[in-house]
């Protein structure tokens, strides 16, 4: 007989992992997007995460982390996305320190490969950014990449700017994150109804539901040593003139969707 294991204490407070729910089809007035984040302190490492009707995408907000993800290990560092498979089995761990992990999930048929879009990379890889007045954005998972539904990438606003013209989709729901600065956005299906004017912050987020506008109003307040970029084209990953970040995840939904019959 094997000799008795030491007893480990659990305060109440403790909360080395843990997810936080933020938006679902069940809150909102979307009909595919739920998202959310993992949270991590010290360190810490979660059980078996998974999902099994729907692929996921990873988003490292905060500090780093480790996914474990169909035999594989994938660090995750700031800005880094992962999409997780449908019905896939993952873990997260993390050596010390804080993190927080976003997720955002969508109904799929089908389990594609896992994909990691490493942020050090692809912020240098002028394939992956489109440059449009007054902000970047830069495509961490486009439609490129195997997936049923989902697209995700992050919006780099300079100072002062507006979304312009509005724009609205006839085949997309979306949920606009803001991760860092600060700012107001506007969602409504036309000027005589806008009705929905909000400021946004860091951890803020915004649910699009299909045919709505939704312009971003960026602010003035500056960022520092966020892995962004410089005044020489988006080169220096450590310092960056005052922009606003914000992650958009968006579920296409093709003509044929049963949301149109």
């Amino acid at each position: 007989m094997s000799a008795p294991k030491p007893a480990t204490y659990v305060p109440a407070d403790a909360a080395a992992f843990r997810y936080v729910e933020k938006s679902s089809p069940q809150t909102s007035h979307l009909q595919f997007l739920t998202c959310g984040w993992y949270e991590l302190a010290g360190e810490a490492a979660s059980g078996t995460l998974a999902h099994p009707a729907e692929e996921a995408l990873l988003f490292c907000w905060q500090g780093q982390a480790t996914a474990r993800l169909g035999g594989a290990r994938y660090p995750l560092q700031r800005y880094d996305v992962l999409y997780v498979p449908r019905g896939a089995a993952y873990q997260l761990a993390q050596d010390g320190g804080d993190s927080k992990i976003i997720i955002c999930r969508a109904p799929a048929e089908k389990a594609h490969p896992a994909f990691h879009a490493k942020w050090d990379e692809f912020s240098r890889d002028e394939r992956r950014i489109r440059h449009l007045k007054g902000k970047d954005v830069f495509l961490m998972f486009d439609v490129s990449e195997s997936a049923d539904k989902l697209i995700a990438g992050f919006t780099l606003f300079q100072p002062f700017q507006r979304s312009w013209p509005p724009h609205n989709h006839t085949d997309q729901e979306e949920i606009y994150i803001f991760t860092k600065g600060r700012g107001s956005m506007e969602v409504y299906a036309g000027e005589e109804t806008k009705s929905f004017v909000r400021s946004v912050s860091s951890g803020d987020a915004v649910t699009i539901p299909i045919l709505n506008y939704h312009p971003v109003f960026s602010q003035e307040e500056p960022l520092l040593a966020g892995p962004i970029g410089s005044e020489s084209g988006l080169r220096n990953p450590f310092f960056t003139p005052p922009v606003s970040l914000k992650l958009y995840v968006t579920f296409w939904m093709p003509p044929t969707a049963p949301h149109f019959a």
